[in-house]
């Protein structure tokens, strides 16, 4: 699958830290990627704390994603000098993250809180970098209707890797979907 998504032109992956085994195959991937994948960036998301942050740092994560703001986090990422992307889901937070030293913020969950929050959000402080995740669509519609409002990036994740094709072993609609999507991505950037 992560060949799959860097063959289809993604160079910044998120790694989901769930299960069991969460740690021992990231561990793995990171591996693989470090010789079959140059230049590609292997974060872990899911991270609740800053222990687990750095246990992940430590094996060798390029970056920190989470769905919360955890203050132990930032002093880890801050120390270790990793990227660290926070889950916010209000100006407060947002503006605490940034103040705890994140570059960018997760807005989080996106389909409930959607573009006119980050429209909102910009209003006052429009030199906020956020990042929508969870219920963003790769549609050049609904891209649109996140760089409309002012994001920096957005993370496009389970809409992006079909259930079916994962049951199937089916690489390349995967590949397929994500050369899609970062063309439409870049698309709707230039307009």
């Amino acid at each position: 699958m992560l060949k799959a998504a860097y063959d289809g032109g993604c160079r910044v992956f998120e790694f989901t830290n769930r299960g069991e085994n969460a740690f021992d195959t990231f561990s793995d991937l990171l591996h693989y990627a470090t010789y079959q994948l140059p230049g590609l960036m292997l974060g872990i998301g899911s991270i609740l704390d800053g222990d687990t942050a750095l246990k992940f740092i430590h094996a060798g994560a390029h970056f920190i994603v989470s769905p919360i703001l955890d203050e132990s986090m930032a002093d880890v990422c801050r120390l270790e000098d990793k990227l660290w992307i926070p889950g916010c889901a209000t100006l407060t937070e947002i503006v605490k993250a940034t103040r705890l030293g994140a570059d960018l913020v997760k807005i989080f969950p996106g389909s409930t809180l959607g573009p006119k929050f980050v429209s909102s959000v910009l209003a006052p402080i429009p030199s906020l970098k956020l990042m929508p995740t969870g219920g963003v669509e790769p549609s050049v519609q609904n891209m649109k209707e996140w760089f409309s409002a002012g994001v920096y990036c957005v993370g496009i994740g389970g809409n992006l890797f079909k259930k079916e094709w994962l049951e199937k072993g089916d690489f390349a609609s995967v590949q397929a979907a994500i050369a899609q999507c970062i063309a439409d991505a870049r698309e709707v950037r230039a307009l």
